[in-house]
């Protein structure tokens, strides 16, 4: 697995200033994490019910900006219509229905910020997740399902999220 997080963006001032943002806030994530471990904390359990509790927050607002936040356009337009979060993250509709929302990343600033501090593959992979745990809430906040079958951080071209309806 070798990681690559390729920006196309250098340009667009507001995206750089919301990446940087981005890449503070993954710094102190993993920061804690590095130095909650050295004291022998369990801290994927925190961090993880944290991002988890601040997903279902995000994701509680997501629905309220809805009429029906299962139905996956008004969730895509809801949670990902702003463009400059579209440019930061490099995003690409792959689909849009109803009832299923395919976006691509194509970059991604935690895993930039990982990086730069130099963590290792395994420990982009693992924060990665932990992150991911937010994006998770905000779709079950919203009555919907993520499925993240590709990620950056464990090596794929981009990281390809999957909202749809839950299978009743």
């Amino acid at each position: 697995m070798a990681i690559r997080n390729i920006s196309v963006v250098h340009s667009d001032e507001r995206a750089l200033i919301k990446r940087k943002a981005i890449e503070d806030r993954a710094t102190w994530m993993g920061r804690i994490y590095e130095e909650g471990l050295k004291d022998g904390v369990d801290m994927e359990t925190i961090i993880r019910r944290a991002i988890n509790a601040t997903g279902l927050a995000k994701g509680a607002g997501v629905k309220a900006n809805c009429n029906d936040s299962t139905n996956c356009k008004e969730f895509c337009q809801a949670f990902l219509g702003n463009p400059v979060s579209r440019t930061t993250f490099q995003m690409e509709f792959e689909s849009v229905t109803e009832d299923e929302l395919k976006v691509n990343f194509h970059y991604c600033p935690l895993v930039e910020a990982w990086k730069k501090i130099g963590y290792d593959d395994a420990m982009c992979a693992k924060l990665c997740d932990m992150a991911m745990d937010g994006d998770r809430a905000i779709a079950e906040a919203s009555g919907l399902k993520l499925d993240i079958p590709e990620k950056i951080a464990e090596g794929g071209a981009c990281c390809r999220l999957h909202f749809h309806k839950v299978d009743k």
